[in-house]
């Protein structure tokens, strides 16, 4: 007879398997291809990856270096890493390494060194590039497109190419996109040389707060944190209506909290919540999309909001601090709208959540565990109250490492912090290729004036209306998506379409959350949709009707944007009296409820096309900031209600009209 099992038990057998998971993540993350050596390779490179993390944090504990060398030393494990763990052809065997990929390995370094060996010189010859800089600056900018186009894609390098190529050829270029040109020598001198291209403010952001948060993350996935989500999760909402979607929701909301990486969190919470949707009753292609779509909030979730954000404090002059308080209320708004959609679909097809006798009670999983919890307060603290993040992240590092030590069951063991180092290391490294490509584009931009170029040109085009300006950016930030990083997308978008919207009256930081958040949702929007197709992966669904289902819970992230751009207060700015809050947070939420039954089809019932449609429209005009918008929409849904209760024989029509 067999035993019979815990409900624990059947909760983790809900669980897809490890080999399952790792498929998924090779097809949809191109970071997860890497090499996996054996014996003294292994060694090397775990060597390489440890002492990569060691500088970063030596750095931040002691001073960061001079930025030309600081960022040279950074790219120059970022390079050597990439080359040693990602073969140039994927047929190539992953046990052991080819001689072409050996050779890159060694010259990648020594094109980096080279500034940094140099530099007293480069800076007294201030900008003069001779023969062998040249030589050396057009090898070492090759060398970071393949970096690129092994670890991120092809995309990306190509978007970096077209920039180039511009550069050198923008003279023969007709209209307002012509400038004077460039030399080649010129060019190479700005990207590569100077701290305006490459080595300018995108990677100095990953040589500095990127790698700390992502090596926080590390230290704080070894110390069980990941599973503290999960388990606080199922404890909070797993009883309730459609619980395991709800825990979705939940977990990467707190998941997003300490990462940025849309299909990295998708396929590891995925892999325990998208079966437990399906055996609870939904289709495959919803469970899927409910995580894709809540992993992806991730990168808009404070305190750590991905690469994309650190570089929106640098390009904006505003503290990191106060970009994760105003991103607080949109990021609540989005994980809220999802949160309706799953709720309104488990109520239209009458499910239920799963038995308390299956779930973690939540007092037992804080005491035992919620002292994991401290790292993530300490480093939120520390933002607010003006710390650096290079200091928060260092102080979070180390004190996840004592808090861990606290009980006996959560604590690291000797061989976790070496591999956590490693972790850390090789979990920067597209974020280290991602903006130094971008660091060309930059480059570009500066040396030609294009993103002036750009922005008036896309201003004149719009007429000077700012809602088609507004659109224009929305579309391009969602096509460089499909080839490009949130990173790189932002920087492009950022570039050219945030001019456009300063010149229109747009407030600094809404321009630029704007184009934040349009680049991150490009990761469910069709037809790319990477962290839709690793949920499908995951739930064997067809990947592009994920993708629908995918943009329409995520929802909330096609409408915020334009909320804060046209009433800025939801980011805390320009706001003189707090009261004012509290209508637009009104209006904005019960739009979002509104409009998730709208498209769910189900609103206290099912509905009717017309009824949805009404309720769609009502709640989208609700949600946008006015009277005169609000008035419209709250008619429409009356209308809705009229024609819901009339057909459900809630109200007669005969008591209707006596």
């Amino acid at each position: 007879m067999d035993e019979e099992k815990t409900p624990k038990q059947e909760i983790l057998e809900e669980k897809v398997s490890e080999e399952e998971v790792q498929k998924v993540l090779e097809r949809y993350d191109r970071e997860s291809t890497y090499r996996k050596y054996r014996g003294f390779l292994a060694k090397v490179v775990t060597a390489i990856a440890i002492t990569f993390s060691i500088f970063q944090l030596y750095t931040a504990a002691f001073g960061v270096l001079d930025a030309m060398i600081q960022r040279s030393i950074h790219l120059t494990f970022g390079l050597t890493l990439i080359y040693l763990l990602y073969p140039t052809r994927k047929k190539w065997p992953k046990d052991k390494i080819h001689s072409v990929d050996l050779a890159l390995a060694v010259l990648a370094p020594m094109t980096t060194l080279y500034i940094v060996f140099n530099y007293k010189e480069l800076v007294l010859r201030a900008g003069t590039v001779t023969k062998l800089d040249l030589v050396v600056g057009i090898i070492g900018i090759l060398l970071i497109l393949e970096a690129v186009r092994r670890i991120i894609g092809l995309p990306m390098v190509i978007v970096a190419s077209v920039f180039i190529v511009y550069a050198l050829f923008g003279r023969y270029m007709p209209g307002i996109l012509a400038h004077r040109g460039t030399s080649i020598q010129r060019l190479v001198g700005h990207l590569f040389y100077t701290t305006e291209g490459i080595f300018g403010i995108p990677l100095g952001v990953s040589a500095t707060f990127v790698f700390l948060f992502i090596l926080l993350a590390a230290f704080l996935e070894k110390t069980g944190l990941g599973q503290l989500f999960i388990d606080l999760s199922n404890a909070l909402v797993g009883w309730a209506s459609g619980g395991p979607a709800k825990v979705a929701v939940f977990t990467s909301a707190l998941e997003g909290t300490i990462g940025g990486s849309s299909v990295a969190n998708t396929v590891g919470s995925g892999s325990f919540t998208i079966p437990m949707m399906k055996k609870l009753g939904y289709k495959p292609e919803f469970a899927a999309a409910v995580e894709a779509t809540a992993s992806t909030g991730g990168q808009i979730m404070p305190p750590v909001m991905g690469a994309a954000a650190f570089l929106m404090a640098e390009f904006t002059g505003i503290p990191y601090g106060k970009i994760i308080i105003a991103a607080m209320i949109p990021a609540i708004f989005y994980f809220f709208a999802v949160w309706m959609a799953v709720h309104w679909e488990a109520r239209k097809i009458g499910l239920k959540g799963m038995s308390k006798e299956q779930l973690p009670k939540i007092g037992k999983v804080l005491l035992e565990r919620g002292h994991l919890l401290l790292p993530l307060i300490i480093v939120l603290y520390l933002l607010v109250t003006g710390f650096t993040p290079v200091r928060a992240a260092f102080y979070a590092i180390v004190v996840s490492v004592i808090t861990s030590m606290i009980r006996k069951g959560t604590r690291m063991k000797l061989s976790d912090i070496p591999a956590a180092l490693e972790a850390g290391a090789r979990g920067a490294l597209s974020v280290v290729a991602a903006t130094a490509c971008a660091g060309i584009i930059i480059g570009v931009v500066t040396v030609t004036g294009m993103g002036l170029k750009l922005g008036t040109a896309l201003v004149d085009l719009a007429q000077g209306n700012l809602l088609i300006t507004l659109i224009f950016t929305m579309f391009t930030s969602l096509i460089l998506g499909m080839g490009v990083p949130t990173t790189a997308n932002y920087v492009i978008t950022s570039t050219i379409a945030a001019p456009a919207l300063l010149r229109l009256g747009v407030w600094v930081l809404s321009a630029h959350m704007f184009a934040f958040y349009f680049g991150v949702i490009a990761d469910i929007t069709p037809p790319v949709a990477l962290a839709a197709m690793a949920g499908a992966g995951i739930a064997r669904s067809d990947p592009f009707k994920t993708g629908l289902t995918a943009t329409r819970l995520g929802i909330a992230a096609f409408l915020v944007p334009y909320v804060f751009v046209y009433y800025p207060q939801i980011l805390l700015i320009g706001m003189k009296n707090p009261l004012s809050l509290v209508w637009p947070l009104a209006t904005t939420a019960l739009g979002l409820i509104i409009l998730s039954g709208g498209l769910t089809g189900y609103f206290f019932g099912r509905l009717k096309n017309f009824e949805s449609v009404l309720y769609s429209i009502g709640g989208i005009m609700i949600v946008f900031p006015g009277l005169v918008t609000d008035l419209t929409g709250f008619v429409l849904v009356g209308l809705a209600a009229l024609l819901q209760t009339l057909r459900k024989g809630w109200v007669s029509r005969k008591n209707l009209y006596t």
